[in-house]
């Protein structure tokens, strides 16, 4: 389960309830990409024209032009 979700530099971090790192990815480097919200299951994020979500793996499962 999701517990969190934070930017750190050029990193997007996620972690469980108890604070271990479930997964990271790239930030994105455009004005608007970065971590847009999360939830117990669920992230997302954008990165360009692009909004994706991801599960608590960081499995892609969804994503849709923003």
């Amino acid at each position: 389960m999701i517990g969190s979700a934070i930017e750190r530099g050029s990193l997007i971090q996620v972690f469980d309830e108890h604070g271990m790192t479930l997964f990271s990815k790239a930030k994105g480097s455009g004005p608007n990409d970065g971590l847009l919200g999360f939830s117990g299951s669920t992230v997302t994020v954008r990165f360009g024209s692009i909004i994706y979500t991801y599960d608590e793996k960081g499995m892609t499962l969804y994503a849709k032009a923003a």
